[in-house]
């Protein structure tokens, strides 16, 4: 499933250190000047989750495989970016490529990194980018109005002038700042603007990058962009880049939780932001278990049962008779497919069931 998060946010703000734990690579450079990243860099991740190792734990596989997601590491953004200043152009086109998005903030104060503007203020910071974005916004939508507004003036043409209506509507909001993911707008909205493109329609997760010592504790900028995020039902992760760099070092495990326990921390950032990006592109994961592998399939939430099957072969999906289901908490009660079966735990599934997070499925298909 290609689908991918932009890592979005000013230049000196932290975005290729965490992209390149995120990676577990180098291949996004670092430096205390702006634009060091210009080309975007991207990887494919795995997306932690616990019952990948319980099941393995269980079924004693062959190989074991994760979901994954896409994620890219994009050049930083500056005032004035609508109109293509520093990499503008660049950055909204790649933005653009996109389905959701990672806005990385700077919430510590270091006089040795410098700072775009020369001052720490994470509200103007994520102002400024939501401002750029916002006009960016603003005029695709002015160009469709140009395109429609002949025909919406048409007294015939009702569907034209429907189209028209939401689209002033939505560049108001625009013009009063307010970014198009917060309007919940209808489903009939949502195809008027659908060829549009619109950035700030994407999902965002807010990512406070802070100093060491406020990795336990909030400092004030944190709080500021918790209010904010509050208001458009964002999420808000936490992160000192410089602790996970640290902990992105050490390949083992073990390892790794030791520095963990000592820092406080129950669970890496990263592993937060890679499991909230792929929450927040609305996927969910089912399993097919068995000693060649255990496997995490990723589709979108509400998927039906033959969507699910087409992920693992396109066969599946046409020839969809049956699913076999077992609950994920069924099947580490009972330890085995066999148990299950023999405890009535496995439900026989049409193509009309909607498929659930966790699920374990055997497909029954004839082609």
């Amino acid at each position: 499933m290609s689908l991918k998060c932009g890592i979005v946010g000013l230049p000196n703000v932290g975005k290729s250190t965490i992209f390149n734990c995120i990676s577990n690579s180098t291949r996004a450079q670092i430096a205390n000047f702006p634009f060091c990243t210009i080309e975007p860099n991207i990887c494919i991740t795995n997306v932690p989750d616990n019952r990948v190792t319980e099941l393995a734990n269980l079924v004693k596989p062959e190989k074991t495989i994760y979901a994954t997601i896409e994620v890219v590491d994009i050049a930083g953004l500056v005032k004035g970016a609508s109109h293509g200043e520093g990499l503008g152009n660049k950055f909204l086109s790649n933005i653009r490529e996109t389905d959701a998005i990672i806005h990385v903030i700077r919430c510590f104060d270091d006089p040795n990194i410098a700072h775009v503007n020369g001052t720490v203020n994470p509200v103007a910071d994520k102002e400024i980018i939501d401002y750029e974005l916002i006009m960016k916004d603003l005029e695709s939508i002015e160009k469709k109005i140009a395109k429609i507004e002949k025909n919406a003036k048409i007294a015939g043409d009702k569907t034209a002038k429907k189209t028209y209506e939401y689209l002033i509507n939505i560049k108001q909001n625009l013009e009063r700042g307010i970014p198009i993911r917060t309007l919940n707008l209808s489903e009939e909205e949502n195809e008027a603007i659908k060829d549009c493109y619109l950035l700030t329609q994407k999902p965002v997760l807010y990512v406070c990058n802070v100093d060491e010592k406020s990795i336990n504790q909030e400092n004030k900028y944190v709080k500021d962009i918790k209010q904010l995020a509050q208001k458009e039902k964002a999420e808000v992760i936490v992160i000192a880049a410089s602790i996970e760099a640290q902990i992105a070092e050490f390949d083992n495990i073990e390892e790794r939780n030791i520095l963990l326990k000592d820092l406080g921390i129950t669970e890496s950032g990263i592993n937060k932001i890679i499991r909230n990006s792929y929450k927040m592109l609305n996927l969910i994961t089912f399993f097919t278990a068995g000693p060649k592998e255990v496997h995490a399939w990723t589709i979108k939430k509400n998927s039906l049962a033959p969507q699910a099957a087409g992920t693992i072969h396109s066969d599946f999906e046409r020839g969809f008779i049956r699913a076999e289901v077992i609950k994920y908490d069924d099947f580490i009660k009972y330890g085995s497919e066999a148990a299950c079966r023999e405890n009535g735990k496995i439900n026989i599934e049409g193509k009309e069931y909607v498929v659930e997070d966790g699920d374990i499925m055997h497909f029954r298909f004839n082609v």
